[in-house]
């Protein structure tokens, strides 16, 4: 079974091909233009690379979130377009779920969090139980001060992932000393590879889907859309 997977979920876009359970490519980068100019040139790369096509694949998967609102719509999109032309099926795998997959078999509690800004985080607490990743928490939208006091009862080390994670290690030390640890760059950040693992187990639970039942998971409303219920919100008590 072949599996193309893809993570734009972050500023990093990722792409994987995983074939009989082996990754036999991936393309990374986390720099320089954005998801929308770069994601199609990569994949193609990737494919003539490995002497593929598209329509060698038996399944597509992407990173469906949450994340960033663009790069979510993007990767999706591009899924989907690619399933819905080689006339494949599709599986959904969350972004949170594939972060904490970086790290297997840890026995340590595994805190991904994706920056939402104003010290606000996407994340999920997960640990790995029987070999088996296991999720301790709902898909959460909270400020890292929520995060710490959900953290601070449970048992055990916490290792912290994600494009997030350095950016308020200071913070997270203060609250939870020596308890806590940042993945290594290789581990912390979004990596197709896991997406397409997480799939291949997905596939086997017989959780794939039509092309036309992907959309992206969001956790909250986009700026815009907030923004225009707030515009919509005024006009309706000027009026």
């Amino acid at each position: 079974m072949r599996i193309l997977a893809v993570d734009t979920s972050t500023n990093v876009a990722s792409v994987a091909i995983l074939e009989d359970d082996i990754i036999i490519g991936e393309y990374t980068c986390n720099k320089g233009k954005t998801h929308s100019q770069k994601l199609m040139p990569m994949i193609q790369c990737l494919l003539e690379k490995v002497n593929l096509s598209a329509a060698d694949m038996d399944v597509f998967a992407a990173s469906i979130g949450p994340g960033s609102f663009t790069g979510l719509r993007i990767g999706v999109t591009t899924i989907k377009a690619m399933a819905f032309a080689a006339e494949k099926p599709v599986i959904s795998v969350y972004t949170l779920d594939a972060l904490a997959y970086n790290v297997q078999m840890s026995k340590a509690l595994l805190c991904p969090i994706i920056d939402a800004r104003n010290s606000q985080v996407f994340t999920a607490i997960y640990r790995f139980v029987d070999g088996k990743l296991k999720r301790l928490t709902d898909y959460l939208g909270i400020h890292i001060n929520e995060l710490v006091e959900i953290i601070r009862p449970m048992e055990g080390e916490v290792i912290f992932l994600g494009d997030a994670s350095g950016l308020h290690k200071d913070y997270f030390t203060a609250e939870l000393g020596e308890r806590i640890s940042i993945a290594p760059p290789n581990f912390a950040q979004a990596s197709a590879s896991s997406v397409a693992l997480l799939a291949r187990d997905l596939h086997l639970e017989g959780k794939a889907e039509s092309c036309f039942d992907m959309v992206p998971f969001y956790l909250r409303k986009s700026q815009a859309e907030r923004e225009r219920e707030i515009n919509e919100k005024r006009i309706t008590q000027n009026d």
